[in-house]
């Protein structure tokens, strides 16, 4: 049976976003929900999760509401990442920091994203060394 703090943590974690993006400082969104149950961070972390998430989490924790902290981050859309094929040299930098395992391919061979589980986190935008990842809106 889990402990009161952990049971928070279960109801906090099933609001957030699931980037896994480390955008709130930590490293996902597990992380971030157990350090918000224990009263260690506050709710205002999360840019994916933007104001409505914010709110969300305030409420669930019982205080007032905050909006989202700008300077972590901009609010978008759900998106998802595409590797153009044409650019794409395999160097597998981006499969290195998928925080969920939504690209495959090969050394020296061409990558792909598996749209179904890509969280549109960006973390292989910054990490690819031709620019061949473009996010766009998920759907």
């Amino acid at each position: 049976m889990p402990t009161a703090i952990e049971a928070l943590a279960n109801r906090l974690d099933r609001l957030l976003p699931q980037t896994q993006c480390g955008q709130c400082g930590f490293d996902g969104c597990r992380p971030y929900a157990e350090a918000m149950a224990a009263g260690e961070a506050g709710v205002e972390r999360c840019p994916p999760g933007g104001d409505a998430g914010a709110r969300a989490l305030a409420r669930v924790l019982g205080v007032a509401p905050r909006p989202y902290d700008r300077s972590r981050g901009e609010h978008r859309p759900p998106q998802v990442a595409l590797v153009v094929e044409a650019d794409c040299i395999g160097c597998t930098k981006c499969i290195q920091v998928c925080p969920v395992d939504a690209i495959i391919g090969a050394s020296k061979l061409m990558h792909v994203v598996v749209e179904d589980l890509c969280t549109g986190c960006e973390l292989c935008v910054p990490a690819c060394p031709v620019d061949c990842i473009v996010m766009l809106p998920s759907g």
